[in-house]
Parts: C-alpha cells; structure tokens; sequence
C-alpha cells in the first residue's frame, strides 16, 4: 500500500511539478528513497522527471531513476493525454506509443502494436475515433501551469512521442477518410509557429506524414498533395516530397502528376455542384470562391435554411461526413489555388485531352480552372460556360494532343492583355489569383547597367519574422538572423526547370551596436539590398548573421562562378521573381504598418518609413490604382471618392483625407496629418464584381474609405481622439 509524502517532501514535488525540468540530479536519490518506502511520486513531478530525462545533458542518474517510474503512462498537463488516460482500455497501448522515438516504426514495434490493439477488443473503428479525438485536442491550453510560461505552448516531449506513434498506429487500421484528415490536421498543428520558438513540434508533423505515407488509398494520397502546397518546413517538406515521389514512380507517374491525380472530387457529380440524398430530403453543395456552401430541400422539395430534422436524427453520421468534406474542400481549394499560382515558373504543358480531364472538367480543380486563361496551340482561351474559346469567342476546334499551358501577361503585347481583361469582365469570370492583372516586370534600362543584379527593391526596411513566413510561402529558402557569430546565406529560390538560383541579399538591421531581438535572440529587422541570379549549382554565398559582405564560399575543387547577366535571364523567370521579391517588401515593410507612428526605436527609421508609407506606387499600386478607376463610380460612396495621383481622396463630413494606394496609411487635410486606423480582421466591402481575389491591400483601402466618408458615425477612441486634435 502506498504511503502519503510528508509535508516537506510533498511541497518539494509540488514545486518540481510545476517546472518544465530540473537539473539537479538529486532527485534521482530521492524518487529511489520514495519507491522504496511503498510511497508514489505524484504525477505532475512525474511529468518533470520524464521530461527532463529527455532534454537535460546526459542525466544518467536521473534517467535509471525515471525507468523506476510506472504510472501515470503519459504525462499530465495536457488536454489529449488527460483524455486519453481516462478510458484504462487504451493503457497498454498508449504506454507502447510511448516508445516511439525513432524517426520511423519497425516492423517489431508494428507487431507489437497490431497484437496491443487485438488485446483491446476495441473494433477499428472505436480506436480510430478515440485517436482522432485525442488529435484534436492536441495543441490546446496545458490544464497545469508551469513556472516557465516559456514552454506553454510547446509539447511535451514524453508525450510527443506517443503522438507520434499514435500517428503510426492509425495506419496500420483500415483507410479511413477521417485517418488522413486527422493526421493532417495533426501535421499542421505541430507545425504551427511558436513565436520566438519555430514549429511546435516538427518531430511530430513527420511522423503524421509517415503515417500518411504508408496508407495506400486516395484520401491519404490526397492529404498528402495537399499538404505539399500548405507546409514549409523545409524538413517535412522533404519527407512529403520524398513520399509522393515514391507513390509516383510506383505508378509510372511524374510527381507533378500525381499532385494533380490525387485531388479528389468530395463527392461532386459535376464542375463545382454535387447533390447528397438524406432520405427524402436533399443537400446541394456548390463551391463558391473558395468556399464550398451546403443548402438543403426538406422532404417536400422546399427550401429551408437550416438542416432538416429529419437528417438530424436519422443520418447523423452521413451528415457528419458531409460537414467534414465542406471543410476539407476549402483547405483543399486554397492549396490547389496556390499550386496553380506557382505552375507559372514550372513549365508545365498539358496535351488538350489530359488538361480537360485533370483540369477543367474536374470537379473540384474545374472550379479554379474555368477562371483562368490558358493557351491552346499558344492562343489565348477563356472558358465561357460551354467551353474553352478564343477571345472572340471563337471555338478552337482542339485536338487531343494539343498543347495547353497557363497564360501569362509578360511578353504579350498590350492589346492582348486588354482584350484578355476585357473578355474575363465581360463573362464576370473573377479569378483566384491575379493573372490578367498581374503585375509583370520588364528589365528596366537600370538593371542593362548595372548588368549582374537589381537594385530596383534594396533599401527597404523588413520585419524580419514576417518576411521568412513570406519566403516559405512562395518557395523561398531563407534562414532566421541570429545575434550569433556566425554566417548565413541570401533568401534563395530554386528554379530547376531552368537551371537557376535566384538571391535576395538581406542583412540584420543592426545599427549602432544596439540590436532589436526577440527574447529567443534573432533580429526584429532586416534591411534589403541586390537581387542576383546565378546556375542552380554554383557554390553558396554567405555573410555574417549581423550583415556585412556576401562572400562565395568554395569546396575543395570549387571555382568561383560570376552572376548572371539579367539580360540572360528569360523575362517570365525575372519578372515572377522580382514579384516575389515585390510581395516580400509590400507586406513585411514597416512602412506600411500604420502602427509605425513613432517610427522604430529612437526613430531612426523616421525618414524611410515617411518615404514609403506615402512615396511612389510600385507595380502592386499601380494595378490597384487602375482597378480603382473602374471600381470607385460603382460604389455607394462614390460621390465622396476621387483618385488623385498616389492616393484615393475621401471627403468626409468632419474632414477630408488621403489614402495611399499602396501602403493604406492616411494623410488628413488640410496639414497633411498621420491618421492611424489599424485594420481589422473583417470580411472585404461588398463592392460589386471583381476581377481577381486575395488583393488584402484593396480590401483595406475600400474599408478605411467606406469608414472615413462616415466619419460623424465613427465611435471607435482611438480613432476619434485623433479627429478632435
């Protein structure tokens, strides 16, 4: 029987129990003397020693000391493993988990597990639920505070093993659509930042693509393709890669293929719309966007706005799946979204047959295809309801075999761009992404003279956490600056279909020996300077972490390899580069954060903040200032509306002000006085129709000047505080 700890050695462990972990090996001597007295160390200082044992320098001591320890099987604190514990069927198994810290199961730990599991006597489907249950909850709040709040959004690290061997037992389970939607979401959770930390647990998101790795069925091949557009860790982007690699040469298929078969069609019968029978009721789902919408016909054909009774009580778990899929198709849209963005750079051509298949006709993907241009036999083609026609609505009169790729405004002539922009406006076709709008850039007479690099965005001042999340996104290479002595290389973004590296040359914004940094030691700012291009396998450059000149860094063997002449550089490569580089200034600039009112620390970034927030439009302004001339008649408050210069100009009733069209920062009249409005997370105005979505600038622009031509209406302090001075 045990026997209770005595006061002082009671308050010792309910102060061990609430650190993340100790260094005092001591309390190995302690937990023996405690066992051996028939007495049991309490969970939450179970939990510190376990953890503990995992990320102190070699406690050998402490380690025997934790191998004495029995119970509780997972550590306490957090809400999935408290849930898991509850139900003792799941003990033997969740304590096997436990002991999942290689990179990939064995085939004993999968034997193991498979006779775990038949000891449970739990279906398939009970484990499954239980696990994917579990799932969602990892990531929430610890129900044990620690002392070191550093840790509290980090997993715990006994636990993060059997998550990942949880992931790993679901794959040997039956497919499931839910197995693959879970690890998944598991894969995202663990991959989610940590401000100052990074990902949460990358360890974890690796093994949840394991997992997805070895299920053979297509919503897991789904998943996988999916997250191959959504993740940027570069590790498990690697494991992904590896992954969908071997699933195509498995089938005889190239990568990219296998991204676009996978895709599943969710159910839908046709382009965008599918119709699922709950008895005599009916919900039609149709994608939207990027939204996927549910309505519903009751049993007597009439529409109704929310789900029927009857499906409610009779057809909860096909409703369930139904909800579950609506979801799935909005991930699923934003990511193939992205990857269709990204088919600019990669030379991709589709012979005519093959592209209606997996393109346009398909159910899901037809949806974001039918609002792009594409070219067949190098002539533009829009999808005009009927079919894919030229931009007088000629047929194309197609052959299977005819060669399709995506179109794009660099290197066409002007009238082409118009009249392309002219038929989408004129079919109401708004597109997923800016295409016919999209910004392009040419080789300008400053780049010929320069010659090897572009100087067109250096100079800018970047927050740097914000610019690396950028770089990720678009397939940018990049690594955090640290105030540490050592080297890093340039931004880079690989081009193999080209042959190409391309660099942004960045540095840390260290002035005057006084750093900004986080608590974790990397730099708040960077500040920017050349773009250069060079073949894909030349040597690295690389500069001191603090800033300081890029030097080539060569091997033994190694010759030194001279940037390319942008002359050389094919137009497309450039100018979707530089747009890059362009979207990279645009959202981590300081300038444009209105926030930014005192200017950086000790002001100094006064005059570039001042220069940016208000000065010349870049090619991003300019496309939004051309949309703008169409688009201000058309709104309720046009009246009150003009576009001047730089700026669109709003007179309110108190007074008139002046929104940059690339930044959205404001400028009152008559003195030319900063007004701060710090935007909110709201859905854009509802303007009528536009010509392409994801413009979040835009949105910010049309919200501050619907706002500010109502100015007697405002109530919110720290706007009309600013008004009365």
């Amino acid at each position: 029987m045990a026997v209770d700890l005595d006061a002082a050695t009671r308050e010792a462990f309910e102060h061990l129990g609430r650190t993340y972990s100790t260094y005092d090996d001591g309390w190995s001597t302690r937990v023996h003397r405690e066992l051996a007295a028939g007495r049991t160390v309490p969970p939450a200082a179970v939990a510190t020693l376990r953890r503990s044992a995992l990320v102190v320098y070699r406690p050998r001591d402490l380690i025997a000391a934790v191998g004495q320890l029995t119970g509780p099987v997972l550590n306490v604190g957090e809400p999935w493993a408290e849930e898991a514990m509850a139900d003792g069927r799941w003990s033997a198994l969740l304590a096997h988990t436990a002991t999942a810290t290689a990179a990939k199961p064995t085939a004993t730990w999968d034997r193991t597990a498979r006779a775990l599991v038949a000891d449970t006597g739990a279906s398939p489907d009970a484990l499954r639920e239980a696990v994917t249950g579990w799932f969602g909850l990892v990531g929430r709040p610890r129900t044990l505070a620690l002392t070191e709040t550093w840790y509290d959004d980090q997993l715990d690290p006994y636990n993060a093993n059997a998550l990942r061997g949880l992931a790993w037992l679901l794959s040997l389970l039956p497919p499931h659509p839910e197995t693959a939607r879970a690890l998944g979401g598991l894969v995202e959770t663990c991959l989610r930042k940590v401000p100052g930390l990074g990902p949460r647990n990358p360890k974890v998101a690796n093994a949840g693509i394991t997992a997805l790795a070895r299920i053979e069925d297509g919503a897991a091949l789904a998943e996988l393709a999916r997250l191959s557009n959504r993740v940027t860790f570069k590790g498990t982007l690697k494991i992904i890669g590896t992954a969908l690699e071997q699933r195509a040469a498995a089938l005889g298929l190239r990568r990219e293929e296998i991204e676009e078969l996978a895709v599943p069609a969710y159910g839908l019968t046709e382009v965008g719309r599918g119709e699922f029978a709950f008895g005599e009721a009916v919900a039609t789902l149709e994608v939207r966007g990027r939204k996927a919408v549910l309505s519903w016909r009751n049993a007597a054909g009439k529409a109704v706005k929310s789900v029927p009774a009857s499906v409610r009580q009779d057809h909860a778990q096909e409703l369930a799946e139904l909800k579950a899929a609506v979801k799935d198709i909005d991930k699923m849209l934003t990511a193939q979204a992205e990857r269709l963005d990204r088919q600019f750079l990669a030379r991709r051509a589709w012979a005519y047959g093959q592209w209606r298949e997996r393109y346009l006709d398909h159910p899901l993907v037809g949806t974001l295809a039918r609002r792009l241009v594409w070219t067949v036999a190098g002539v533009p083609a829009v999808f005009d309801g009927a079919g894919p026609r030229g931009l007088e609505g000629q047929a194309l009169g197609a052959a299977e075999d005819t060669e399709v790729r995506l179109w794009h405004p660099i290197g066409r002539a002007p009238d082409e761009v118009a009249a392309v922009r002219r038929r989408l406006e004129a079919l109401g076709i708004t597109q997923p992404f800016k295409q016919a709008h999209r910004e392009v850039y040419p080789l300008t007479e400053a780049e010929r003279s320069t010659g090897s690099y572009s100087n067109r965005f250096a100079g800018h001042v970047l927050r740097q956490h914000r610019f690396h999340a950028l770089a990720a996104a678009r397939g940018w290479r990049n690594t955090l600056r640290l105030c540490v002595d050592d080297t890093a290389p340039p931004a880079t973004r690989e081009l193999p279909q080209w042959g190409l590296r391309a660099e942004y040359r960045i540095a840390a914004e260290d002035r005057d020996g006084a750093p900004d940094l986080t608590d974790s030691g990397s730099y708040l700012w960077l500040t920017t300077d050349q773009v250069r291009f060079y073949p894909i396998d030349a040597p690295q450059n690389r500069a001191h972490c603090s800033g300081g000149r890029y030097e080539m860094w060569l091997e033994e063997g190694q010759a030194r390899v001279d940037p390319l002449p942008l002359s050389e550089i094919p137009e497309l490569v450039l100018s979707e580069v530089l747009r890059d580089v362009d979207l990279f200034v645009g959202v981590a600039s300081v300038g444009n954060d209105p926030t930014w009112s005192d200017s950086g620390p000790a002001g100094r970034f006064r005059a570039y903040w001042t220069s940016y927030g208000f000065g010349e439009l870049g090619p991003g302004a300019e496309t939004r200032r051309a949309l703008l001339e169409r688009l201000v008649p058309r709104l309720a408050i046009a009246e009150r509306c003009s576009l001047e210069g730089r700026f669109l100009r709003v007179e309110g009733e108190l007074r008139t002000y002046r929104i940059h069209l690339g930044s959205g920062n404001i400028l009152m009249e008559p003195n030319d006085r900063y007004l701060c409005i710090v935007p909110k997370a709201v859905a854009p105005p509802d303007t009528g129709y536009l010509p392409y979505e994801g413009d979040r600038t835009l949105d910010v622009i049309l919200s501050k000047a619907m706002l500010l031509a109502k100015d007697t209406e405002i109530t919110d302090p720290t706007i009309t505080s600013q008004l009365r001075r």
